[in-house]
């Protein structure tokens, strides 16, 4: 759609009633905002551009809210610079077509360069309903006491990058098999952070002063808290590198695991 112009765009947001934006000059009711926005930075130059979506939650009938990642490369005096906008819309169904409602839109920011891997399409499901979490835990911890295994407790949500980094990461070719031999890994979806919040402070993980995720624990086969993440340890997965991580995963792995 952006190499559409500034038609395409325009044609993607609701008119009437206005569509509403967030950006970071502040709120909008003007449709054209967006557009005139992206059109803009199209024009300066941008390559490779590459929308991810980290979320998808349907609200009500009719409705899909999006959380997005958008990578790019942005023309400069200097090169191309690798670019990163966090953003987020609302899309809703009018006149048989779908079109955008609310977007809110971050900064742009350098894109960071990453040790990790990166996901080239996230998991979208990969945090499942808040509500699942407690029985989750205690299927892990049956498996484990079955297997002689130990328990990852990621928390975090679809709308967080840094966890799908960190689930792109255990699934790596070298990596995989250190957590399949040793580990059961579970997703506890912490909503807008104001979910399951009970649990991370059962397993030793402070998240009720600040949501820095994701954030671990770690279980033996019988619940009991071995390691719980206090300093943000894996919530900025640009700092981590693929020997970080096997390393935290050789600390903890069942001291009879060979």
């Amino acid at each position: 759609m952006i190499a559409g112009g500034g038609t395409a765009l325009d044609n993607l947001y609701i008119k009437d009633p206005p569509a509403r934006a967030r950006t970071p000059q502040g709120d909008t009711m003007d449709p054209g905002e967006e557009p005139q926005f992206w059109s803009l930075l199209s024009k300066r130059g941008i390559r490779k551009f590459n929308p991810k979506i980290l979320e998808i939650q349907q609200p009500q009938q009719g409705a899909v809210a999006l959380v997005l990642r958008v990578e790019f490369l942005a023309h400069a005096d200097s090169g191309d610079q690798p670019t990163v906008i966090s953003m987020s819309q609302v899309w809703v169904q009018q006149g048989g077509a779908w079109k955008i409602y609310i977007s809110q839109r971050g900064a742009a920011e350098a894109n960071p360069t990453f040790r990790l891997p990166q996901p080239a399409k996230p998991n979208t499901d990969l945090y499942p309903p808040p509500a699942t979490a407690p029985a989750e835990i205690d299927a892990a911890l049956r498996a484990a006491a079955r297997d002689h295994k130990r328990v990852i407790l990621v928390f975090g949500g679809n709308w967080c990058y840094d966890c799908h980094v960190l689930d792109a990461t255990f699934r790596s070719s070298k990596i995989a098999p250190l957590v399949n031999a040793n580990y059961h890994v579970v997703h506890i979806n912490i909503g807008d952070g104001d979910k399951n919040l009970d649990l991370a402070d059962k397993y030793g993980v402070p998240l009720r002063k600040a949501v820095r995720v994701p954030s671990l624990a770690v279980l033996d086969a019988r619940g009991k808290v071995i390691y719980s993440q206090r300093n943000g340890e894996f919530d900025d997965s640009a700092r981590l590198s693929p020997e970080d991580v096997t390393e935290f995963l050789e600390k903890w792995k069942p001291v009879h695991a060979s």
